[in-house]
Order: structure tokens, then sequence, then C-alpha cells
């Protein structure tokens, strides 16, 4: 039977899944409009989007891959650390739990006994979550990060590849910056809410990063297009 995913797991790949989108918005828009600076030409600017929406898919699978195994590999060296602290020295690892719930404001008879507690039913369970903020065999699973990103990537680039080309020309560029900047107004809301944020600084944030790519594409397509 299958195990199932915790909510930490969920949250991590719907976080790939997030950023994923809010990449494909962001670098397509870029790309699009950088190259609509250049050229009035809808073929030219199609082609860069689509061509732009292949790479991008694959870099992001590939980053999301590639970061969630180190991250896997990085808690499983601690796991393995950890097992080896607690056959070497048992009595460190029960004080270091003890004193961080004294920390957290229990009183030293109640950290006591809710670390003997604790430590009596898994001590590496225990001691890990505790030292490394993570719980043993719960790992995001990279194929499922990696897939998320490679869906959602595709799908964030399809509101600036349709707005730039499908636009009439005398608006398209504005009427792309508008459609961007509610999409990533969405994407930072959502980021934000995974991330336990400020939404609004979040939103902002993904708003300014989005708009400042714009500018400074379009800035540099319209100055090679003038060449």
């Amino acid at each position: 039977m299958k195990k199932k995913q915790t909510l930490a797991q969920r949250i991590n790949i719907m976080r790939a899944a997030v950023m994923g989108a809010n990449d494909g918005i962001v670098s397509v828009a870029g790309i699009v409009i950088g190259v609509a600076g250049a050229t009035t030409s809808n073929f030219a600017i199609f082609i860069s989007g689509i061509s732009g929406m292949l790479a991008g898919t694959v870099s992001m699978a590939m980053g999301e891959y590639v970061s969630v195994n180190t991250q896997k590999d990085a808690q499983r060296r601690a796991v393995m650390n950890q097992k080896k602290a607690l056959a070497d020295n048992y009595d460190d690892e029960f004080d270091f739990v003890k004193q961080k719930y004294v920390d957290d404001g229990i009183t030293p008879e109640l950290a006591e006994q809710a670390t003997h507690e604790m430590m009596s039913q898994d001590s590496l369970v225990t001691t890990v979550r505790e030292r490394y903020g993570f719980d043993v065999g719960e790992y995001t699973s990279p194929y499922a990060a990696a897939i998320a990103s490679m869906i959602s990537f595709p799908i964030g680039s399809i509101l600036p590849l349709l707005a730039i080309t499908m636009l009439p020309s005398a608006v398209r560029i504005w009427g792309t910056f508008l459609a961007v900047i509610i999409a990533l107004a969405i994407t930072g809301f959502s980021a934000a809410t995974l991330g336990n944020a400020k939404r609004g600084n979040g939103m902002v944030r993904n708003i300014v990063s989005g708009v400042l790519t714009m500018i400074v594409t379009y800035a540099i397509g319209t100055l090679i297009g003038h060449i």
C-alpha cells in the first residue's frame, strides 16, 4: 500500500508548481516583450515565446529535480549523523532536547518528563526534529517536484504568449503588461500563502520583479530594433 503524503510534502510540491508557473510567466513575458520591442513580426514573437517556453520547462523541471535531490541527500546525511550521535552520547542528545523545551518556556520538570517520553518512543525522530527541523522519512519526491514544475511552467507561459500574439498591435505591449501583473499578483499571493508569509509583501515583490524584467527586456529589444 502506497504511503500517503504528509501535509509538508504536499506543500512542497505545491510550492514547486506555484514557482514554476511564476517563472513561466516572468520568463516568457520578458522574452516576448523584448522581441516585440525589436520587431512587429507576430511570427518572430510567437516562435521566441514558444522556444522560451520549451527551454524553460526543461530547465525548471531539471532544476527542481536536482534541488530536491540535494535537499533529500542532506536530510539523509543528517539522519545518519544523528544515529551516530545517539549511539555515542545519548545523554548529550537527551539534554539538548530537554533544553530546547525549556527554552520554549516549559518548566524544567515538565521538560524532563516530556523529553523522556519522546525519547522513549523514538529518540531518532525526536532529536532529528529538534536539531534539524524535519521529520525522518518525510522527504519530498524529486520526481513529483520536477513534474509539478514541468506542468506549471508552460501553463504560466501561455498567458503572456497569448496576450502578446492575440491582442491588437496597438495595445499588445500594455495589454501583456497588465495581464502579467494580474497573474504575478495571483502567484505571489499563492506563494506567500504556502510559505505563511505576508500576502501583500509577496504580491508586491512578485509584481515589481516581473515589471522590472519586462521593462529591461523591452528597452533592450527596442534598442536592438533601432540599430
